[in-house]
């Protein structure tokens, strides 16, 4: 089915708001909630999910000591701390800047993998886009500015993308084809609640008393955001090919931009629309690459972003 198809263009459309809904869900969540509760509660549902589908799919969890590190190092930066790091970011940021920063993440993985020399395929529009979704980065923080919007929150949002980056590079290399992808998610997630729950001492107050709100808002995000948007994202790599997912990547943004306006009104200076469209553009030199797609996917649970597709 080409990615024209409308049956594939509803999908597409699906998953890109329910993934692109999650930092509106973060920011809700925020009201009530304070950041590592916040990621705690989401890993944990998001893997309740999981374990569900796994067994309904007849996947079983890994075992063995090896597979079991493995996951540890890929729940930690793949789910716990950039989970943690754009809810704290969120505190203060808007929703739609951190939808923006997630879409980074090809940046940072394509600047990884120069300096450690496993990305062979450099091109001059690659690098140029590299420098161009950097630049985009500044334009929208404007550091030079007072009232730029840089700041801690901006950092942990940054550096959120940076551990995703980490996050595909060791996953690439360690767990890719390592049993059922669903079970495999299942048991970095769980991990993953594992290693979150360690930070609870050690978490902020929250920015108001609980209510109704919050924890709707979390909930929707741990089941919907991040436990069955990974079986979606699945099963359209699997039927639709690696392409249409990674579309699905650059539409987050747009997603969470929408959302921040429309339901949090969200305002968004001409500077900073401006860089959110030169780092899209930026990622998407990025991913210039003349090759085919790859048609399945086995890698686990991760936040999705245009690195997805492994062209």
């Amino acid at each position: 089915m080409s990615i024209g198809a409308p049956g594939t263009l509803i999908r597409m459309g699906v998953l890109a708001l329910l993934w692109g809904s999650g930092f509106l869900w973060i920011k809700l969540a925020l009201t009530g909630l304070p950041p590592v509760q916040v990621t705690v509660i989401r890993c944990a549902l998001g893997a309740a999910v999981l374990l569900v589908l796994s067994r309904w799919t007849g996947q079983r969890l890994p075992r063995g000591r090896r597979i079991w590190g493995r996951l540890l190092v890929a729940a930690f930066f793949c789910n716990a701390l950039p989970f943690a790091l754009f809810s704290i970011g969120e505190l203060t940021v808007d929703s739609g800047v951190a939808g923006v920063m997630n879409a980074t993440t090809p940046l940072w993985s394509l600047l990884i993998g120069i300096g450690i020399g496993t990305e062979r395929r450099i091109t001059v529009i690659r690098v140029g886009g590299l420098i161009l979704g950097f630049a985009g980065i500044l334009l929208i923080f404007a550091p030079w500015q007072k009232s730029g919007l840089l700041g801690w929150g901006t950092l942990a949002l940054l550096g959120a993308g940076i551990s995703y980056a980490i996050a595909f590079a060791y996953m690439g290399r360690k767990l890719v084809g390592e049993g059922g992808p669903i079970a495999i998610s299942a048991a970095q997630l769980l991990t993953a609640t594992g290693l979150s729950a360690l930070a609870l001492p050690f978490d902020a107050a929250p920015s108001g008393p609980l209510n109704v709100t919050a924890v709707v808002a979390v909930v929707v995000l741990g089941i919907f955001g991040t436990g069955v948007t990974f079986y979606l994202n699945y099963r359209l790599i699997a039927d639709e090919g690696a392409t249409s997912a990674a579309t699905v990547g650059y539409l987050l943004p747009v997603v969470s931009v929408a959302l921040g306006a429309l339901v949090l009104g969200e305002e968004l200076g001409p500077r900073v629309l401006a860089g959110m469209v030169v780092v899209l553009l930026g990622v998407a030199l990025t991913r210039y690459v003349r090759s085919s797609a790859s048609k399945s996917i086995s890698s686990p649970s991760c936040q999705p972003s245009p690195s997805v597709s492994r062209s």
